[in-house]
């Protein structure tokens, strides 16, 4: 004889939250990079004059850029 369970599976424990909480972080991580890599090639693209000009030098450029992608939010 065969057993079924009526229990639905969120309060079997078995949610599927966990795809949309996933769905968010690969969206985050999307927007992020864009962000980074957007900049990066930004700064990367000017020579030292014009970074000195805004108060930079090659050397922070990469934190910079990282800087920038962890300010994005959704």
């Amino acid at each position: 004889m065969a057993y079924v369970s009526e229990t639905p599976r969120a309060v079997a424990g078995l949610s599927l939250g966990w795809i949309s909480d996933l769905s968010e972080t690969v969206k985050l991580h999307s927007a992020r990079r864009k962000v980074y890599t957007r900049t990066l090639n930004e700064l990367r693209s000017m020579n030292e004059r014009e970074l000195a000009d805004i108060g930079l030098s090659s050397l922070m450029i990469e934190d910079i850029a990282r800087e920038a992608a962890a300010q994005v939010t959704l």
